[in-house]
């Protein structure tokens, strides 16, 4: 190894990318998003939402970056059924790939990020620049040092850093008043060269782990972690979602809705969220498709955590909390320039608000796992304190903010999956006096709504007092609060098909008079809710073909955003998002199964 001046490395690595161009690395207490510079953009420690010590996905400094000198085109790939990502790049001379993972088992006060570098073919020459800046880029590394041995050691706020692997860099200014490490690195072909850079808390000092041993760790654990998921059809996708979705949930069974903060889902718009917390929806979202590919750990996961906060809080239940059950803190800006077209948003203002459906999903959720028999004591004992929640709240007036979080009303949505959850959990459980009881509650909310909420064309509208169509009304019939054959579900699917899409993708709804895109982009779960539509009216060809439009709408890492911008072909909103890939794993087993029943 030879040494480095900063140069264009440690400058041009704040530079953003396109969202389809990142992938995530993740373990369950934080994620790392790396761009197609090798440069990681965004990594919050020691949680997910603590403050980030790489940000300049939104503006803020600090930079790990692994660059290949001059010329190159930039591809990747994650290891089957795993997080395990390899940046690739082709330079004039040489073919080098990055591997890179956060290892694994995670702890929620020390992450170990591995970079192994090698040339694959010709000579290799990269540039590496290490630069941790904590709480958003604000505080710089101090008291740097290299111990005897070659590591670099300092500490960072409250965390400890250690790095090895690069012995000969040297530090330099970094231009916001700490220090950067950099190193110019030549490898001959065949040969490779680790990276390991530890962050843990004040007190912890277990120093970085021995490369090969944690390179065996962490491929050991993605495959405990990610079942084969056979009886899917797009089973690397299906697997991938699996994987996905498991980076994103912590050790105490909470996943967060998104790894980022801030990204914008549509520019200059001010819908900027911070979603590095826990919905209770998405979770039952999560935990309702694995149970559909069978009695995986994300489930248990999932049927755990809500248990947990429906027993803690009962009626008052939040719509969302942090990965250890806390409450959401209120939103506040950082004072960064954000992502282009994006604001510096962290915090949200979820926890204001009462969504009734979250109830419902939560009775789905324990109804899948009771299935399996995975619904233990303190899971009836949440069952019956979801149901009593709905029989106390499911007629408050104008409290809801329903599903997609907007202004207050009764949403029809809300409502009916209440009633869905009612009649899927009177099925599983002792049945008798208490079953009928349920059913009859959910009969008394069905009937109620139709008699408000219904479309002069036989319909389901938003509310009573709204009489837009919605993409979330399709989720009333496949989750069984009325029969797919209903009138009212089939004038529904019509209305949305006819509405709501565009080029193969669906719109949440009309919020004004403008095109289709105009005022958001497409939403990628609305596009595989019409998949599981398409699939329950027996319309399997057209089912296949929403299925297939939605799961490409991604970039190499294969990672999908809360919204997708038709005409751009763009991802919009916080990466990857949890709830998204959840319905991909779904509609990947209901299409397989759908496929098996008709041969």
């Amino acid at each position: 190894m030879s040494l480095a001046s900063p140069g264009e490395t440690a400058l041009g690595a704040g530079m953003p990318h396109v969202l389809l161009e990142y992938a995530l690395l993740a373990d369950g207490e934080r994620g790392v998003l790396v761009g197609p510079r090798g440069d990681f953009a965004w990594m919050c420690f020691p949680r997910w939402d603590s403050g980030a010590v790489f940000s300049s996905l939104i503006g803020g400094a600090g930079v790990y970056a692994v660059t290949p000198q001059g010329r190159y085109v930039w591809g990747g790939y994650y290891e089957p059924g795993s997080l395990i990502w390899h940046s690739r790049w082709v330079t004039s001379d040489a073919t080098i790939e990055c591997r890179e993972a956060l290892a694994l088992p995670s702890n929620p006060d020390r992450a170990v990020i591995l970079r192994r570098v090698t040339a694959l073919t010709g000579t290799a020459r990269v540039d590496v620049v290490l630069n941790p800046r904590g709480d958003f880029g604000h505080d710089s590394l101090h008291k740097l040092r290299q111990r005897d041995d070659g590591a670099w050691t300092g500490e960072l706020g409250d965390a400890h850093m250690c790095w090895t692997g690069g012995q000969d860099a040297v530090p330099h200014a970094d231009g916001h008043g700490g220090k950067a490490l950099t190193v110019s690195l030549t490898l001959e072909q065949g040969t490779h060269h680790d990276f390991v850079l530890v962050l843990e808390t004040a007190g912890s000092d277990a120093g970085p782990p021995d490369p090969e041993w944690a390179w065996q760790g962490v491929e050991a654990e993605w495959r405990d972690r990610v079942p084969e998921l056979e009886r899917t059809v797009a089973q690397r996708d299906a697997r991938h979602a699996y994987a996905v979705m498991s980076g994103l949930t912590s050790a105490g069974g909470g996943m967060v809705a998104a790894a980022t903060t801030s990204l914008p889902e549509r520019a200059r718009q001010g819908r900027n969220y911070d979603y590095r917390y826990v919905w209770i929806r998405d979770q039952c979202y999560t935990g309702q498709a694995v149970a559909k590919a069978g009695p995986h750990p994300l489930m248990d996961d999932a049927v755990n955590f809500v248990a947990d906060r429906l027993l803690a809080d009962g009626s008052q239940l939040k719509p969302a909390y942090t990965t250890t059950g806390g409450e959401v803190p209120d939103q506040r800006r950082l004072d960064l320039p954000g992502y282009p077209g994006g604001s510096d948003i962290v915090g949200n203002w979820v926890n204001k608000q009462f969504q009734l459906d979250a109830f419902g999903e939560a009775l789905l959720l324990f109804a899948d796992a009771a299935r399996h028999d995975h619904l233990d004591a303190d899971g009836w004992r949440a069952t019956e304190a979801a149901v009593e929640a709905i029989e106390q709240r499911w007629q408050e007036p104008d409290t809801d903010a329903g599903i997609w979080e907007i202004e207050p009303d009764a949403w029809t949505h809300s409502r009916l999956i209440c009633a869905a959850g009612l009649r899927q959990i009177a099925q599983c459980g002792p049945g008798g006096e208490q079953a009928a009881r349920w059913v009859s509650l959910a009969d008394r909310i069905v009937s109620d709504t139709a008699a408000h909420a219904v479309h002069p064309s036989g319909r389901w509208q938003r509310s009573p007092g709204d009489p837009r169509v919605d993409a979330a009304l399709l989720l009333p019939a496949l989750r069984g609060a009325i029969p797919a054959s209903d009138p009212r579900s089939i004038a529904t699917l019509q209305a949305i098909a006819s509405e709501l899409t565009e080029d193969g993708y669906c719109y949440r709804y009309r919020p004004d008079e403008r095109p289709l895109g105009q005022s958001e982009g497409a939403f990628l779960l609305c596009g595989f809710l019409m998949t599981l539509a398409y699939a329950q009216q027996g319309d399997h060809l057209t089912a296949a073909r929403w299925f297939e439009r939605n799961r490409a709408a991604c970039g190499p890492p294969g990672l999908l955003s809360e919204e997708f911008d038709v005409t751009q072909r763009q991802l919009r909103g916080n990466l990857p998002q949890a709830f998204v890939h959840a319905l991909l794993l779904e509609c990947a087993v209901e299409q397989f199964s759908a496929a098996e029943q008709r041969s």
